[in-house]
């Protein structure tokens, strides 16, 4: 197995650096391949601006189409294709960060917005009225695998389906679902690790163990069971989910992964 880490943390002493230091670790010693995206200590560039694409960028900015035809004409920006390599390259994807304001770090964000570019993690695959695009479950990144690895400051409690942060599945379903699966990514449930403000060094073994448990079965678990957008479950091209289909008593984010 090949795996991709892309780290967001500051500081390489934190939990986040630990995890990181303990995947590579764990994967290596099972016998498996990983590269590592640590964006703080690569100095990551994390807004979107012309610079990205060269002689591709239009006046006025369209991001879209510029960075479509950047990438079709192999002119990204250096750190930007190896990225794009790198995921074309891996077989699981980890993203590891803290739940910072109730998402990721601006850092990986933007890590996001300049690798997923129009023509490779979007825009591709045909148009018509029966077929809206290669995307959710389809796409170029297809046939890989893609777990977050996250810490939240507050109590598991917290972010259970009455607490006040809102369900953990909630919080993550714009990344899970809407970053990672768009372009193909069948996506692992999360491995969260709770009430990090307050995790002590007795309390870290437990955490690395079922840190390690969930790594060395990265290819026997399966993955949340989003529906794909192009296997009859959505009216195209409205998207809306077929009458019917959904889960008793389920609404919002829930009516998009099956049973």
């Amino acid at each position: 197995m090949k795996t991709l880490i892309v780290h967001a943390h500051p500081e390489p002493r934190s939990l986040n650096g630990s995890l990181k230091d303990l995947a590579v670790s764990t994967l290596e010693g099972a016998g498996h391949e990983v590269r590592v995206s640590d964006l703080y200590a690569m100095n990551w560039k994390a807004v979107v601006d012309a610079e990205d694409y060269g002689p591709h960028a239009s006046r006025p900015l369209r991001v879209a189409r510029d960075s479509g035809r950047a990438f079709d004409a192999g002119t990204l920006t250096p750190d930007v294709r190896a990225e794009q390599e790198k995921l074309l390259w891996a077989d699981t994807v980890i993203l590891q960060f803290p739940l910072w304001w109730y998402s990721m770090p601006a850092i990986l964000k933007g890590w996001v917005d300049r690798v997923f570019t129009y023509h490779f993690a979007y825009g591709v695959g045909e148009h018509s009225d029966t077929h809206y695009g290669d995307r959710f479950g389809e796409g170029t990144l297809a046939g890989r695998r893609a777990l977050l690895s996250v810490t939240a400051g507050g109590p598991e409690s917290h972010y259970a389906a009455r607490g006040i942060n809102g369900p953990i599945d909630d919080l993550l379903f714009p990344i899970q679902h809407g970053i990672l699966y768009y372009p193909g990514l069948e996506v692992l449930p999360p491995f969260v690790v709770y009430g990090t403000d307050r995790v002590t060094d007795e309390a870290y073994p437990d955490i690395a163990k079922a840190w390690q448990q969930r790594l060395l079965t990265l290819e026997s678990t399966e993955p949340i069971a989003f529906r794909r957008q192009n296997a009859g479950d959505y009216e195209i091209p409205s998207l809306q989910l077929k009458e019917g289909l959904e889960p008793a008593g389920r609404t919002g984010f829930g009516l998009h992964v099956r049973g």
